[in-house]
Formats: structure tokens, C-alpha cells, sequence
């Protein structure tokens, strides 16, 4: 193990080490079934328990109340991107709500607009998007067939601490980067959908957790995959689900409930975490510039930059020598990202605080 790094990767990123070793061990031979989880069926009795004791961890853990069904698809967030207005816009008499607040709101928004009419009810590229609307503005149509709002934007280091208020128009939630990193009240929502390839699992899964009401807005004229209801009537196995994906996912719902005693205490790691780099920056005397606003600021992606794209550079070397890797931000805001989701080790997050503060200290 001495030859892995501290991986702040944005995705596919850390995995939990307990889950990797548990993979590794039974990768062979699942015990009692004596094939790999690369090999088996997905209508075999070994992979229908696993996928029934994965959703019932995420019931557990999300504690998801019983009008919602849980589903494992594919096709990442680009493709609820378009699966979202294409079940629950089309032949809708009003257009869709939309918050954008950065790149992955806008490329849920672009793809809706594809199939109906939409509104963006509030727009932070202004400001590129360091913020997030004011808790207090209510901009939402209530004769709207949803709200659509992405929970955590990676690229920008925004997050919402709390869901915006929809009133009684179904909440529809990009949770791809924050699902599981902390308690969320499921029934606020029609509708949430998350990659796994953050915090739930590696890429290739993605998990949707629908209200059974949306269901019925399921057009039977719909392609086939690309209906919610025909997924839930064949209980994720409309067509080979993504076995392996899956398994992963439901060795990391028991990390998050054996060995992080739930989501409540991993929101307590997850701060902990954050509140490290943050005083950094904000201790900083100016070197270190933060892009989102303080009180907008992500707990899974902290986005900065350094005094100059040469310092930036040099921090970035410096620190892949010290086995700190993958923290180089996104083009359309730069600088440095470090993305410290659920699996990233306390460890690695102060090895980077005392980094930084050295780094400062230096230049």
C-alpha cells in the first residue's frame, strides 16, 4: 500500500481502502458462489441479493420513505440530463424551472431545452458562478412540471446546504458529486439522481431515486430505456444492469453504515475535512483567493487560485511530489480543486493543509 497517493481527484475519484481490499479479495470467486461478479448473472439469486441489499442500504441510509423507488442505471448524469424532461416535461403545459449555478446546471439545462420549453429561474454566470441564489427568493412557477438545481458543482466549489424552496412543485436534484455525503430529507424531492463515480461507487452506475407519483408521467410512447416506469416495473433489470458497479456501490453503503456509523457522522468528517483548507485560505492574507463565496463554499470540491498561473504551476508539481495528485482545477475556472469526498482520508486532506500553509510560508 506505501505506493498509493492521496488521489483529490473530481471523479472517478477515492474509493473507501476497506472497499478496494474487499474487491481484491473476493474479485476471483464470490464466497458461496464461486465466480467472479464479473461473471455472473444479473437474474442469478447471488446478484439479485446483492442489488436488493444495496437499495436497502440506501433506504437505510437516506432513510427514504416508501412511495420512492431506487434504481440502477447507466448513462451517468448526461443521460438523466435528458431522461429527466423527457419523462416529466414532455406534454407538459408549462415550462420546467431551472437554477443554474455552474457548468453542470447548464449542461442539464441545454439538454432539457431539447425537449420543451424551460425557464432558468435564476442564473449565477454573471458572477461565474461563485454563489448561489438567496435562500430567501422565491422565483419558482408553481404550475411548473418540476425545479431542476444541482446540489454541488465541482468545477465551481458551490453547494447547497439546503434544498431551495419548491414549494409544492417536485424538486428534481443533480446530486451526483454530495450523494451520501450527508443526511438529506428525500421526501422534499420528486426526483434525485447521482453518477456513483464521486462519493457511492465507480463509474458506470448511476442511482435515481423517484417519487411513484412521476412515475405515471412516463409516456408509454417513450423508448424503452429511456422511460422511469419501465425501469421500476422490471426493478433495474430492464435491460443487464452494471453488475459490477452495483456490487461496488453496496460494499461502500456498508462502509457508510458498519464503519462510518451513517451519514449524520460522515457530514461531521466531511466539515472537518473542509474547514481544514478553508482556513488556510482564509488565513492566507490574500494568497490563496478562493472562488465561491464563503457561505456558498462546497464541503467535497475546494476551488482556489495563487497569485499567478507560474506559482499555480509550481504549487501543482510540488505537491504531486509529495504524493498530492489530481489537483489541478478546471480550465473554465483554473488554479487548484481539492476534492475531498467521502473516501478521502483525513490524512490526506491535513497533509495538504500543512502543504499549503508551507507553500505560502515559502513564496
Amino acid at each position: 500500500m506505501t505506493d498509493r497517493v492521496f488521489n483529490f481527484s473530481p471523479g472517478p475519484a477515492v474509493l473507501p481502502l476497506s472497499v478496494l481490499q474487499q474487491v481484491r479479495q473476493n474479485m476471483i470467486a464470490l464466497p458461496g458462489v464461486g465466480c467472479s461478479i464479473l461473471e455472473i448473472s444479473h437474474r442469478g439469486a447471488a446478484f439479485l441479493d446483492i442489488l436488493a441489499r444495496a437499495k436497502a442500504d440506501l433506504v437505510e441510509l437516506l432513510r427514504i420513505p416508501d412511495n420512492y423507488r431506487v434504481l440502477f442505471l447507466q448513462g451517468g448524469s448526461r443521460l438523466q440530463f435528458s431522461m429527466v424532461p423527457i419523462n416529466l416535461l414532455r406534454g407538459a403545459s408549462q415550462p420546467a424551472d431551472y437554477i443554474v449555478t455552474g457548468s453542470w446546471g447548464s449542461k442539464a439545462l441545454l439538454e432539457a431545452k431539447r425537449e420543451g420549453e424551460v425557464r432558468t429561474v435564476w442564473d449565477g454566470g454573471s458572477s461565474n458562478y461563485d454563489r448561489l441564489p438567496p435562500s430567501h427568493e422565491s422565483f419558482v412557477n408553481q404550475e411548473a412540471p418540476y425545479l431542476h438545481f444541482t446540489s454541488n458543482e465541482t468545477v465551481q466549489g458551490v453547494q447547497f446546504r439546503s434544498e431551495p424552496a419548491a414549494g409544492q412543485v417536485p424538486l428534481v436534484c443533480d446530486a451526483s458529486s454530495d450523494f451520501l455525503s450527508r443526511p438529506i430529507s428525500v421526501e422534499r424531492y420528486g426526483l434525485i439522481y447521482a453518477c456513483a463515480q464521486k462519493n457511492a461507487g465507480p463509474s458506470g452506475v448511476t442511482i435515481v431515486v423517484i417519487r411513484e407519483d412521476l412515475l405515471d408521467r412516463s409516456s408509454h410512447q417513450l423508448p424503452g430505456y429511456l422511460s422511469y416506469r419501465n425501469h421500476v416495473q422490471e426493478d433495474s433489470l430492464y435491460n443487464t444492469p452494471p453488475t459490477f458497479g452495483v456490487y461496488v456501490v453496496g460494499l461502500v453503503t456498508r462502509w457508510l453504515l458498519d464503519e462510518t456509523s451513517g451519514l449524520g457522522r460522515m457530514d461531521e468528517i466531511n466539515r472537518r475535512k473542509a474547514k481544514q483548507l478553508y482556513d488556510v485560505l482564509d488565513n492566507s492574507e490574500g494568497f490563496y483567493r478562493g472562488h465561491a463565496q464563503p457561505a456558498c463554499r462546497s464541503q467535497m470540491n475546494v476551488t482556489f487560485r495563487l497569485p499567478s498561473d507560474e506559482l499555480e504551476q509550481t504549487f501543482l508539481r510540488q505537491a504531486h511530489e509529495r504524493k498530492l495528485h489530481n489537483l489541478k482545477g478546471h480550465r473554465s475556472v483554473g488554479g487548484i480543486r481539492a476534492s475531498i469526498y467521502n473516501a478521502m482520508p483525513f490524512e490526506g486532506v491535513t497533509m495538504l493543509r500543512d502543504f499549503m500553509q508551507e507553500f505560502r510560508d515559502t513564496h
